[in-house]
């Protein structure tokens, strides 16, 4: 009874937590198309959303329905989608490392992402290939990571996975750092600088629509997964029980 009365407890704790969670997106959400240079009060932003889910016409100024739905709305969800992609991921990197302090770039991904991206931009790469070869790289750090792991076999596995993603992460971004030396102080150094620094002002509704399916073929397996790791977090005897 006693451990039930705990269970329900947490359950609705957590169900709390949940909501509440939800309640501060929503009005960080509505918010967020307020805030800019051009005005757009919480009135006119709630009735511009109004006529278009209704059909309505409406009598506000077509400047308001251009920030909206043209610049900021893509911001806004592309903030949403990005942030909350780079939750999940360091969601999963924590329960694997069962460590709450680890991040994504724990294995070397983020500078291996990094080269990547760099090196596409100094070889004048297009966009696709920027981000393909951001990819393979990131990839290719976290497999010599791996690699390192593998060789090691009789130390802490976590421990050596975390130092040698260390090692790894600070390697690639000494090649980073020398790439900008070498690069073209007027066109593709800055270029390197704003892909490394990001940003969402640049965003656009193609854009919102192209980084979706890429996000979503990330989460989905993840989903499918959530099981296992859970499992994972457990610990290596309690995992193989």
């Amino acid at each position: 009874m006693d451990q039930q009365k705990k269970k329900s407890s947490r359950f609705r704790s957590d169900a709390i937590r949940f909501g509440l969670a939800i309640i501060c997106l929503l009005l960080l959400f509505l918010i967020s198309f307020s805030v800019g240079r051009f005005p757009v009060t919480m009135s006119e932003l709630l009735h511009l959303m109004w006529s278009k889910i209704t059909g309505t016409p409406n009598n506000l100024p077509g400047a308001i329905e251009t920030v909206v739905f043209r610049v900021r709305g893509p911001r806004v969800l592309a903030s949403m989608v990005v942030g909350g992609a780079l939750a999940v991921s360091g969601a999963v990197y924590q329960g694997l490392f069962r460590n709450p302090l680890v991040s994504p770039d724990i294995l070397g991904v983020s500078s291996g992402a990094a080269l990547g991206a760099v090196l596409g931009i100094y070889f004048s790469l297009g966009v696709v290939g920027i981000q393909v070869l951001a990819f393979a790289v990131g990839l290719g750090a976290v497999a010599a990571v791996y690699l390192i792991g593998t060789f090691l076999r009789h130390h802490d596995p976590i421990l050596t996975l975390v130092l040698a993603g260390v090692v790894i992460g600070t390697l690639l971004s000494s090649v980073v750092g020398l790439i900008k030396y070498l690069a073209d102080p007027y066109n593709q150094l800055p270029a390197i600088t704003f892909w490394l620094l990001g940003s969402l002002t640049g965003i656009t509704p193609a854009d919102l629509s192209s980084i979706l399916p890429a996000i979503a073929a990330g989460l989905v397996p993840l989903y499918l997964l959530r099981w296992r790791i859970n499992v994972l977090t457990l610990g290596d005897e309690e995992a193989q029980a």
